[in-house]
């Protein structure tokens, strides 16, 4: 019985999670496998592979949870959910204290989200994240301009992460609200948000002949 009572552990499924998780933040996803999750859990081998038979399911259940923090944040926002503060303002606001909690933790979000693209096991769940994150923003717009939102965000964070820049909150409101101002956005688009005009983007400099 006591063996019994030793071996009940109902949250190493959890454990496992977020060993994996922990183990692609080290080594990538290259480094991920049930024997490194095992050793980093500090578990049975044969735990891992009780709980997530394939690697896929493994990076399922991980990515799931690394999507938790950035859909969760935009859904608990007082500035997201009030009518009367600027939408635009809000994101980009929410996006830079995202960016700048811990990097590291979003760089390794994002090597589990971009993992769907050779893992076809992990495409809807990198979808679920868009439909959270457009789903948190139901109740400040359509859901068009929404995943237009989301995918604008996306991209920004993107940028910063592989250039290793410094996050623009400006660019990034900017940007946003010329979602926001609808097809017909242009230099306007930032004063019909409640900014000034916006500067175009200066012209590519022409490359040698």
């Amino acid at each position: 019985m006591a063996g019994s009572a030793r071996r009940y552990d109902p949250g190493r499924r959890d454990r496992i999670i977020d060993a994996a998780i922990r183990v692609v933040g080290a080594r990538g996803i290259a480094g991920l496998s049930h024997r490194s999750v095992a050793a980093e859990a500090d578990v049975p081998l044969g735990s891992t592979t009780y709980h997530f038979k394939t690697l896929d399911e493994l990076l399922v259940a991980a990515l799931r949870r690394a999507n938790e923090g950035f859909a969760a944040a935009v859904a608990a926002s007082p500035a997201v959910a009030d009518p009367r503060a600027v939408l635009g303002e809000a994101l980009a606001r929410l996006l830079g204290e995202f960016l700048a909690a811990d990097r590291g933790r979003v760089e390794l979000e994002y090597e589990l989200y971009l993992a769907a693209l050779r893992r076809p096991a992990l495409r809807p769940v990198a979808a679920e994240w868009c439909e959270a994150v457009a789903g948190a923003l139901a109740g400040r717009t359509d859901p068009v301009t929404a995943r237009a939102l989301v995918a604008v965000m996306d991209g920004i964070c993107l940028q910063v992460l592989l250039t290793g820049g410094a996050y623009d909150e400006e660019y990034a409101r900017d940007l946003l609200d010329r979602v926001l101002a609808g097809p017909a956005a242009g230099p306007a688009a930032g004063a019909a948000a409640g900014r000034g005009p916006v500067s175009p983007p200066p012209a590519p400099r022409p490359g040698p002949r």
